[in-house]
């Protein structure tokens, strides 16, 4: 029996995931022939869950954010691929917009399409019209592939020139706002060890007057003063992960100092 579904792979990287990857992989299914869940080592029953849900699941040690991904897109049988993280759950209309894109047997006409994201929330309704974030999770690999970074993990394609497809995902992306600090706390680290370093006194600028920036651009320019108390809270907690970032880098300045001094030190000592 033929698969009415695009021929599409949808793609999700897990670690200790159990929380929501049933409800991701169930909705991916509904815009993908195939759902491959890429799992570094979870411990909480992650593998099972996604298998149950109908994915199909490899263990690979991690290796960085984009290498990850680089890996699950070597895994999928199909070239049009749905990057989602297991935090994403697509809507109805999103999974049909994918499959209009193969309608009567055609292939899209763009290489990279992007995905509108709403913040699902704890305890109140989606965020439909306030902060809604345009990410680049629909491609052709043949054409462009995510970069084998440490860090970075999103297609180099700007996200004003792709086309967006009708619909959206509902981004689950934390349970309570203890849970957003700790990924937050999370994630800076990785990218802070894996980004360009930027100047010692450009970071310490940062790190003394960047918060209020981070916060004032998320809080007001995008809309989420509207949300009222935890509108506020979101924004400072995600402006503290960006000032968070700069307070990393510049301890890899530290350290890269502390290291020298003791190399010297070191040196001074054989030669005594």
């Amino acid at each position: 029996m033929n698969d009415a579904r695009p021929p599409v792979s949808c793609y999700i990287r897990t670690k200790n995931e159990a929380r929501r990857i049933g409800d991701v992989v169930r909705a991916a299914k509904l815009a993908a022939r195939e759902v491959i869940v890429v799992d570094s080592g979870s411990t909480d029953g992650t593998p099972d869950i996604a298998k149950e849900a109908g994915a199909v699941v490899h263990h690979v040690e991690w290796r960085g954010n984009g290498g990850q991904k680089r890996a699950a897109e070597d895994l999928c049988s199909y070239d049009w691929l749905l990057d989602l993280d297991a935090d994403e759950v697509i809507q109805p209309e999103l999974a049909q917009g994918i499959a209009d894109l193969f309608k009567d047997g055609a292939e899209p006409k763009h290489s990279v399409y992007g995905l509108i994201q709403v913040h699902a929330v704890p305890y109140l309704e989606p965020w439909w019209n306030t902060d809604n974030i345009v990410k680049n999770k629909f491609y052709d690999r043949r054409q462009v592939r995510i970069p084998d970074h440490p860090a970075w993990d999103q297609l180099e394609v700007s996200k004003r020139t792709t086309p967006r497809i009708p619909g959206v995902m509902l981004h689950y992306m934390f349970s309570d706002i203890g849970d957003l600090v700790k990924k937050q706390e999370r994630n800076m680290s990785r990218r802070a060890a894996g980004v360009k370093q930027k100047s010692k006194t450009s970071l310490a600028l940062r790190i003394f007057f960047g918060f209020p920036v981070y916060f004032l651009k998320r809080y007001l320019l995008k809309g989420l003063f509207l949300k009222g108390v935890y509108g506020f809270a979101f924004s400072f907690t995600i402006a503290y992960g960006r000032w968070l970032k700069d307070v990393k880098l510049y301890e890899r300045h530290l350290e890269a100092e502390h290291n020298a001094r003791l190399a010297l030190t070191e040196q001074e000592q054989r030669h005594a």
